[in-house]
C-alpha cells in the first residue's frame, strides 16, 4: 500500500514536461558519448611510431630540424614511443639531430621505406618518413630557418630510399 502512495506523489512529478526533459538529456547523453568514442577511434591511428630504425644515404647536406648534417649514411629512429621526436644519426661520424614530427598517413601501404626531402634554392630539409608496408609515416615539423627558404623560393622534392 505504502508503495502505490508513494508511486502517486511522484508520477506527477515526471509527467509533462520533466518526462520530456529527461528524455532529452538521456537522449544527448548518449549522443555525446558516441561522438565522443568515435573521435578517439579517428585519432588513434595517427599516433606513428618507428619501431624499427630506417637507414637512407644523401649525397647531399640537409638540415634535419635546426642542425645542417653532411651527406653521409644516417638511421632515422624514435628514441622515446611516447614522444612525436626522431633522431636522425650520422652512422660513419658522431653526429646526430632530434626533430619534432607530425604523424601522417597515406591511402596505399607504402611499398618500401623512403626518406623525402624538400629543397629550397640549394638547400634540402628533412621532409617525410615512410615505413615500408605501413600507411603510416611522419612529418618533420617546419622551422623557422625551412620556413624563410621556402617563402624566398620555389620548393622541389627528392626521396632518397630507405632500408
Amino acid at each position: 500500500m505504502a508503495f502505490h502512495v508513494l508511486l502517486r506523489t511522484v508520477a506527477p512529478a515526471l509527467s509533462g514536461a520533466n518526462l520530456i526533459m529527461e528524455n532529452i538529456m538521456n537522449t544527448v547523453g548518449k549522443l555525446v558519448t558516441r561522438i565522443g568514442f568515435l573521435s578517439l577511434l579517428s585519432v588513434m591511428p595517427l599516433a606513428a611510431q618507428i619501431d624499427t630504425s630506417v637507414d637512407f644515404t644523401t649525397s647531399f647536406p640537409f638540415y634535419a630540424g635546426n642542425a645542417k648534417l653532411p651527406a653521409g649514411n644516417y638511421r632515422v629512429s624514435q628514441p622515446d614511443m611516447g614522444a612525436e621526436i626522431l633522431r636522425i644519426q650520422n652512422i660513419d661520424e658522431p653526429r646526430s639531430a632530434f626533430v619534432d614530427f607530425t604523424p601522417t598517413q597515406s591511402l596505399q601501404p607504402s611499398r618500401k621505406s623512403s626518406v623525402s626531402f624538400e629543397k629550397y634554392g640549394d638547400t634540402d630539409f628533412l621532409d617525410r618518413v615512410w615505413i615500408a608496408g605501413e600507411t603510416y609515416g611522419i612529418e618533420a615539423d617546419p622551422t623557422k630557418v625551412e620556413a624563410a627558404a621556402a617563402a624566398a623560393v620555389n620548393a622541389g622534392q627528392h626521396t632518397a630510399s630507405g632500408q
